[in-house]
């Protein structure tokens, strides 16, 4: 089988606090958040750093909406844990931290450096009448708080979709789902619940198709769309899922990016279980359910990265990956056989 890497791993910084998010600009810089710095920052091609926004509480996944600026799902922080080995100190994330005050979608303005929220909460929920077996938009009530918002993509209307992963304390763990909301701040509805930590989202390259990962049940699943926003019932489940694969080992999954074919790349930690003296990678699967690859980040013998967190597709050809290495806080790329999708409002 051919590789879907076509070169070597190639640093571009770090001493990154715990990047996520990275979405690549058309000047080739990335843009991406430091949640445990809590601010969005951009990496220049050249390696050097520049705050963009300060961002109070865990900004994690980002994309360019409709109005030029950045979106960005705040899960309202984590509780730090240190790792120390002999030659890098790992950040691993924790519970919820003392100050959590909630998640939220939020909006930057990348002249002015400003932050809007835009939702805190929802009120309105997809669920299923079992009484005509038909899906209704219904009041929440109480509203349900944004617990842990995660990833989110935009569709070409202008409608994102963001999971919301939730947040853990030591002996208990929230049950969440995907939602669908405006970029406006005027509308949001949650559309699938109960999910268990669904974590990267993603759109087929046809806009037909929803993706999204499961962290700890290793279990990617999709919806069908029949417009912009509306999930096609599936006459094999109640709220329309499909379960695309489930992968084999001990891995853990987080967020995810997809290429022209429609192959999603999973950002893939700790396969081989909770050694943080291993590397974790990108698992290349297929629209059919087919694990093609599975792309070890082996950086060098003494840098250990076992916690990708995320990664996007850019350069002249779209060829590049960036990947965001979460816990050893850099940013590194890679050239792919496959080029990437191009993001709705990113062209």
């Amino acid at each position: 089988m051919t590789s879907f890497k076509c070169s070597d791993f190639e640093l571009i910084t770090d001493q990154l606090a715990y990047p996520e998010g990275p979405v690549y600009m058309k000047d080739g810089s990335i843009l991406l958040v430091e949640i445990k710095a809590q601010q969005l920052t951009r990496v220049h091609e050249n390696g050097k750093k520049e705050v963009v926004a300060k961002i109070k509480g865990g900004p994690n996944g980002a994309a360019i909406g409709p109005d030029g600026c950045i979106y960005i799902c705040n899960s309202g922080g984590f509780s730090w844990l240190p790792i120390k080995l002999p030659k890098q100190t790992l950040w691993i994330t924790g519970d919820l931290p003392k100050d959590y005050i909630g998640g939220s979608i939020d909006k930057v303005n990348l002249q002015t450096g400003t932050v809007e929220k835009l939702y805190s909460k929802c009120s309105t929920g997809r669920r299923l009448d079992m009484s005509t077996m038909q899906w209704k938009e219904q009041t929440l009530s109480p509203a349900f708080q944004l617990r842990g918002p995660d990833d989110l993509v935009f569709d070409e209307t202008g409608g994102m979709w963001i999971t919301d992963w939730g947040k853990s304390t030591e002996r208990s763990r929230d049950i969440t789902g995907i939602y669908y909301a405006t970029a406006d701040g005027k509308s949001i509805t949650q559309m699938i619940f109960p999910l268990n930590a669904p974590n990267g989202i993603a759109l087929s390259p046809d806009g037909k198709r929803l993706y999204t990962v499961e962290t700890y049940t290793r279990r990617i699943l999709y919806w069908e769309l029949s417009a912009p926003g509306v999930i096609k019932p599936n006459p094999e489940s109640f709220d329309g899922t499909y379960l695309l694969m489930s992968l084999p080992g001990q891995e853990i999954l987080d967020s995810m990016a997809v290429d022209i074919e429609g192959n999603l790349y999973i950002a893939t930690m700790l396969p081989k279980g909770n050694n943080p003296c291993s590397n974790g990678g990108i698992s290349v699967v297929s629209p059919k359910g087919q694990l093609l690859e599975f792309i070890e980040i082996n950086i060098s013998d003494d840098f250990f990265a076992p916690l990708p967190s995320n990664i996007c597709f850019g350069g002249k050809d779209n060829k590049t990956a960036f990947i965001t290495l979460g816990a050893s806080g850099a940013l590194i790329k890679v050239k792919m056989k496959v080029a990437g999708l191009t993001l709705a409002y990113n062209g």
